[in-house]
């Protein structure tokens, strides 16, 4: 048995039916229900044959336009048939040497919520400030969820698929008021890089 079939085997025995395993380019990705997130992950870092001991990335994911004709729609998920948003994490366990992505999903698009993981993982808490800031989703139980690279007082989630391309505001010095001031954006939108989108298989044989 390979090494990373002995990991999908440790996860099915462990989870058993809650277990929604992808196995794809040597790679296993768990999804978890939301509402078993952090108990789920709980698991993975203190059960002995799996001892996922470090989180060493935390990010948002945006399926808005994911896809043809699947708008809004995740990937292959049979927790939330049309969720908008998702939170992944890579795991490593240092005990046995291998690495896992875990995904969850945001029931609600208008307002996407999910338990932070900072008291399994304290590494997380500028990742899911990060998240939060770049795709507003919401942590639960964070103990300082602010924004971290946005500016002050800046209006929306850069990262969203729905975000004006220009932002809402922008910012310059008045001279007059002494001080820096916030105005509409004065820029008129316009794409100058078309956006291609390549059928499935392109490239295939040719």
């Amino acid at each position: 048995m390979s090494r990373l079939e002995n990991l999908q085997q440790q996860l099915v025995t462990l989870l058993g039916e809650q277990a929604q395993l992808t196995l794809s380019t040597d790679e296993i990705t768990l999804e978890i229900a939301a509402e078993q997130w952090e108990a789920t992950c709980l698991r993975l870092r203190d059960e002995p044959t799996l001892r996922f001991e470090m989180c060493v990335d935390l990010c948002g994911v945006d399926y808005l336009t994911y896809g043809a004709g699947r708008v809004g729609q995740a990937p292959q998920s049979a927790l939330v048939p049309a969720a908008r948003f998702a939170v992944v994490a890579h795991l490593m366990s240092l005990t046995h040497n291998w690495r896992l992505r875990i995904r969850t999903y945001a029931v609600n698009g208008e307002f996407p919520l999910i338990n932070s993981l900072v008291n399994v993982w304290p590494s997380v808490n500028w990742f899911e400030r990060e998240a939060f800031d770049l795709f507003g989703i919401v942590f639960e139980g964070h103990p300082d969820l602010r924004r971290i690279l946005t500016d002050y007082g800046f209006i929306g989630h850069p990262f969203r698929k729905d975000f004006p391309v220009y932002g809402n505001v922008e910012m310059r010095y008045d001279p007059e008021q002494g001080r820096v001031v916030y105005q509409p954006v004065s820029i008129e939108p316009r794409e100058i890089i078309p956006r291609v989108i390549r059928e499935d298989g392109y490239g295939i044989g040719r």
